[in-house]
């Protein structure tokens, strides 16, 4: 694989990982006004499933479960 395919998968797999930290701290954001939502539970136990996933691991060297850790902190 040449180095400009390599950045653009790399740059690809960086969107995914930042689009699911976002995605994350807007749910917590609603469970904190509305616990209540049942739909924006199921997402937040999804993302968290993605932090710890073999899938996350491909896409990126950074410790999913230190990351989510901060994550959870930050709320």
């Amino acid at each position: 694989m040449d180095r400009d395919m390599m950045e653009c998968w790399t740059s690809l797999a960086n969107a995914v990982i930042l689009q699911a930290i976002d995605d994350y701290r807007a749910v917590c954001g609603k469970l904190k006004r509305r616990p209540d939502l049942q739909k924006s539970a199921a997402q937040k136990r999804s993302l968290e499933r993605f932090f710890t996933s073999r899938w996350f691991r491909t896409l990126t060297t950074v410790d999913g479960q230190a990351l989510l850790d901060r994550l959870r902190e930050e709320g």
